[in-house]
């Protein structure tokens, strides 16, 4: 059987955790970012370094119907205190 390769649960974190630091969504967490803004990206090319593979994660996770995905985790962490 061959290894399903398992996801990084840090950058689920930081998606949830992170500001957007320019643009349009200047300020708001990549979690709230609109998915045409990142098909704007995904059609231009994310930006390179740690910010590009969030987006592109989180453009992937919201392109196939898992938001849920990330509404759970922030549940979990806001008992928890972000």
């Amino acid at each position: 059987m061959e290894d399903i390769p398992m996801p990084d649960g840090q950058i689920l974190l930081d998606i949830i955790k992170t500001k957007m630091p320019f643009g349009k969504y200047k300020d708001i967490k990549l979690r709230s970012l609109p998915v045409s803004y990142l098909e704007w990206f995904s059609i231009r090319g994310f930006p390179n370094g740690k910010l590009g593979r969030q987006l592109s994660v989180l453009y992937e996770i919201k392109l196939n119907g898992f938001d849920s995905l990330l509404t759970t985790i922030e549940k979990e962490l806001s008992g928890k205190q972000m």
